[in-house]
């Protein structure tokens, strides 16, 4: 019996061990940080051939991001209301929700999500790729940054990092109908601008 007793605790010590390491092995989340709605858009161009281009923008956005400098790394989270499509053409933002483009009612969100990030020397991101859902479909999504910067906010006490990013979709992988006999082009330039404040 003091054997089989000794073999359990054996056991249950190297589980615990186990456990232990595998929580030191896994990092810590960076600081948390909640975008400010105020100053965070997904802005795209409607290209019509030969013509003057249409631009838009996505005027309700949410989402946290932890970013960790010293440690480079990070992952986001935002939400993105499909409903709150704007491009200062009221007949225009209705196309755009009807069901065979952004389906509004039916998808009322769209998300990107993403934990791979490249950093400069700074620490600060170059380049986000993750995933995003639009229509029920999810597809890889990669952002370009063209600048971003973080620095101590005087009027909130609080650091808030932001900047600009850029991309493009397909619109046809979400399964809109786009290019020749449709007014959605092939391919949708994307323009992310973005701050967030840390918690």
């Amino acid at each position: 019996m003091t054997i089989v007793l000794r073999g359990v605790a054996q056991v249950a010590g190297i589980a615990a061990l186990t456990v232990l390491a595998a929580c030191a092995s896994t990092p810590a989340p960076g600081p948390a940080y909640m975008l400010d709605p105020t100053h965070s858009f997904v802005t795209f161009e409607l290209p019509a051939s030969g013509l003057s281009t249409q631009r838009g923008r996505f005027d309700r956005t949410r989402g946290e991001v932890e970013f960790d400098r010293l440690g480079r790394s990070a992952s986001v989270e935002v939400r993105i209301d499909t409903r709150s499509v704007s491009t200062g053409v009221a007949a225009l933002d209705a196309r755009l929700c009807a069901p065979d483009v952004l389906d509004c009612e039916a998808h009322p969100q769209a998300v990107f999500r993403a934990r791979q990030f490249s950093f400069d020397d700074g620490g600060l991101p170059t380049q986000v790729s993750g995933s995003l859902t639009l229509r029920g479909q999810t597809l890889p999504l990669t952002l370009r940054a063209r600048h971003f910067n973080c620095y101590p906010n005087l009027l909130l006490l609080r650091e808030v990092c932001g900047g600009d990013f850029e991309a493009a979709i397909e619109p046809a992988a979400f399964g809109i109908a786009a290019g020749a006999g449709s007014a959605i082009p092939e391919r949708i330039p994307l323009f992310v601008q973005v701050e967030a404040i840390k918690q």
